[in-house]
């Protein structure tokens, strides 16, 4: 009887490439997501279930994703997609409503989304078959800016806009500046173009309410350089690989045949926590002791 688990084991820091890492750059998940299908027990490596998320996939392993080995790496593609409004952003809806992926063509393979609209939003959206394509995208250090027209009930002055621009506070979260530009009244409703570099959860609706706005209606008409143009409700269209590799530049650098150039670094992550000041020198030259703990130290430490 052998004695080996059977559950992979974390293989050692030497080497190999995350798991996270692998399955995001197979287009089976986002690095977030792919935390999630290794807790459900969908990914196995070598016929083992995996059980955590550090884990380093060696050269000749064979992952699997719900019994079926993930494919080779494949080119990095990416899509606009023209989101109607009533499709949710996500692969399998358990309230079995009607998503964005559902109605894709089927020779696309499987593909993520970069970021999310949801669900009466409508507008642009980026798809790709690169989870790390996708991580990199919607990072705000990318400083791609995601722009908007905007309907709302309701009415804004200048000096609400000029404050928009600063960054506010709604109901505790902090967003950075945005960009509000009025382009017409019509009857109790206001046209705006907006323009934020952060996306976070509902982000539009809650900024505009906090200034007594009521968005009725939201489209997304670029994301960075990729713009939603003339491209039907509902319609998908793949950019092409020069496009992509000029727009990308030094952000995601590709070879003529679409791969990531190997130690290409993208921006660094962003955790939304502010950083600590540095603590000033004690008298005598002693630097102040570290009041936070072991635990803190322990998790300065690289893994």
């Amino acid at each position: 009887m052998s004695d080996k688990p059977d559950t992979a084991q974390p293989a050692p820091d030497e080497g190999g490439e995350r798991i996270a890492k692998v399955l995001a750059h197979a287009g089976v998940a986002s690095r977030r997501e792919a935390e999630r299908l290794i807790e459900a027990g969908r990914i196995a490596v070598n016929g083992k279930t995996l059980k955590t998320p550090a884990f380093k996939v060696a050269p000749g392993d064979i992952v699997t994703f719900d019994g079926e080995p993930i494919a080779d790496r494949p080119p990095t593609r990416l899509w606009r997609h023209h989101k109607p409004d009533g499709r949710v952003t996500t692969h399998s809806d358990p309230e079995g409503r009607e998503t964005v992926f559902d109605a894709l063509p089927k020779d696309m393979g499987r593909v993520i989304s970069v970021g999310r609209l949801d669900l009466t939003s409508e507008g642009l959206m980026l798809l790709t078959n690169d989870g790390e394509l996708a991580r990199v995208l919607e990072l705000p250090a990318t400083g791609w800016t995601r722009r908007y027209r905007v309907r709302a009930y309701g009415d804004i002055t200048e000096a609400e806009i000029q404050r928009l621009k600063s960054g506010v506070t709604v109901e505790g979260v902090k967003y950075g500046p945005i960009d509000v530009v009025v382009d017409r009244r019509t009857g109790s409703n206001i046209w705006l173009t907006v323009g934020i570099k952060e996306g976070k959860n509902r982000e539009i609706r809650k900024v505009m309410a906090s200034v007594g706005l009521t968005v009725n209606r939201l489209m997304r008409t670029a994301y960075g350089p990729f713009q939603l143009g003339s491209l039907d409700k509902g319609g998908t269209e793949e950019v092409k690989r020069a496009v992509l590799r000029d727009q990308l530049g030094k952000l995601y650098p590709l070879d003529a045949d679409g791969y990531p150039l190997k130690g290409a670094a993208p921006p660094p992550p962003t955790t939304g926590r502010a950083k600590a000041k540095p603590k000033k020198p004690r008298p005598g030259g002693k630097p102040a002791p570290d009041r936070r703990g072991a635990d803190h130290a322990h998790r300065r430490r690289k893994p």
